[in-house]
């Protein structure tokens, strides 16, 4: 059996030796009593595009279980686009340290007295979309017959069901498997047929801001998010300001920014770099949904591997996305139209997102910078000559 999927070689070896410790809890496990399934808690506790990733398999749920209650624990980062998921009763919301903010996630002891409350909620199904031992406590914590999720992240002993997570696979795959696994463990008949994605339900007011915005614009209309969120996911703010200058020039594109509170100063500096010519600056400008809104009535949003660039998609905007250290394979758009821009490096992808090697710190990295102005413009130009088109149905502003 392959290992566990961790890349931190402290924090793997100490999840193995959990595991160890944990093996007699997996062999006094009894298989769980087959029963109707009337309320399910999906956990999906990580960030804006891991929630954002998960809508197709949540649809999935929704279609296995139509006559169960279906709820949702998030970090409360991610309660308001949790909200506007289709088929969602409750969104419980839970801030676990090894994914909030620093210093701003809740401690052991709360988190425990949290996923016991939910034991009387009775119910019958949990499944944790996120491979770690932690939030596999969690889930054992509720009491649940049926306990579904990954045992490559360590503690599949607290789970009735443990999957493997196929590395090469996307996380939005991943996610459907282990529902359908979820499914299969409680007998319920599941269509063999992939559900379309879940779109977002977006709130007037949201699409209101955003006619607010962008009123004034002319058609094409292109956002760029010039943050990439890490250090090691950063391209050249200069080069996005080139990327624009050659929209407007070439296709008579309307520039919007995006970006949050948190990246003004580079949105300042692309603006500035661009001169005179003419942008909407929403930085930090917006709430999260408000985001949404803005980015449904875009035509081409251009951006790193971002949360944003997975709002895109989850609002049906073509998306061009350029990817360094992460595997677009595992945690690209899915976007109805999307362009994803890479170079081939022997390091690339490496999976090194939040802590990159030595060599790659303090300037662009290599596998960011290897993408070029050129193949960006041409991505979007591609795009763009779609739009005449017929295209899916989109939520957006009419």
């Amino acid at each position: 059996m392959p290992g566990l999927q961790i890349h931190a070689t402290r924090e793997r070896a100490l999840v193995t030796a959990a595991d160890a410790m944990l093996r007699p809890l997996a062999w006094v496990r009894r298989p769980a009593p087959m029963r109707p399934v009337r309320r399910v808690l999906l956990l999906r506790l990580e960030r804006i595009g891991d929630l954002l990733m998960t809508r197709e398999a949540i649809a999935l749920a929704r279609a296995a279980w139509p006559d169960a209650q279906i709820d949702l624990a998030v970090g409360s980062w991610n309660a308001p686009l949790a909200r506007l998921i289709p088929g969602i009763a409750t969104v419980h919301t839970l801030d676990v340290p090894w994914l909030a903010r620093e210093g701003q996630g809740q401690g052991w002891p709360e988190l425990m007295r949290r996923a016991r409350a939910w034991k009387p909620l009775g119910y019958d199904v949990v499944l944790n979309f996120e491979p770690d031992i932690r939030s596999n406590a969690l889930a054992w914590l509720t009491g649940a017959p049926h306990r579904i999720g990954y045992w490559t992240g360590g503690g599949g002993a607290f789970l009735t069901h443990a999957a493997a997570f196929e590395a090469t696979a996307h996380v939005g795959v991943n996610a459907e498997r282990l529902v359908r696994a979820a499914a299969d463990a409680t007998g319920t008949e599941t269509n063999a047929a992939r559900p379309g994605p879940a779109h977002l339900q977006l709130p007037d007011a949201a699409r209101d801001r955003a006619r607010t915005l962008v009123s004034a614009l002319r058609r094409p209309i292109v956002g760029i998010h010039v943050s990439g969120g890490r250090e090691s996911k950063q391209w050249h703010l200069d080069r996005f300001a080139d990327v624009a200058r050659q929209l407007v020039r070439d296709h008579g594109a309307s520039i919007v920014l995006t970006g949050s509170e948190a990246d003004r100063a580079m949105v300042a500096h692309v603006t500035t770099a661009l001169g005179d010519v003419p942008v909407v600056n929403a930085a930090g400008a917006l709430t999260l949904v408000e985001l949404a809104g803005l980015l449904a009535a875009l035509d081409v949003f251009v951006t790193s591997d971002t949360g944003p660039m997975h709002l895109a998609s989850a609002v049906g905007t073509p998306v061009v996305a350029l990817f360094g250290p992460a595997d677009p394979r595992r945690y690209g758009p899915r976007a109805a139209r999307e362009r994803i821009l890479r170079v081939d490096l022997p390091c690339s992808p490496c999976g090194q997102v939040r802590l990159p090697p030595v060599r790659c710190r303090g300037h662009v990295p290599d596998c960011m910078d290897g993408i070029q102005v050129a193949a960006v413009v041409a991505a979007a130009a591609e795009l763009l000559e779609q739009l005449a088109q017929p295209q899916p149905t989109r939520i957006g502003v009419h």
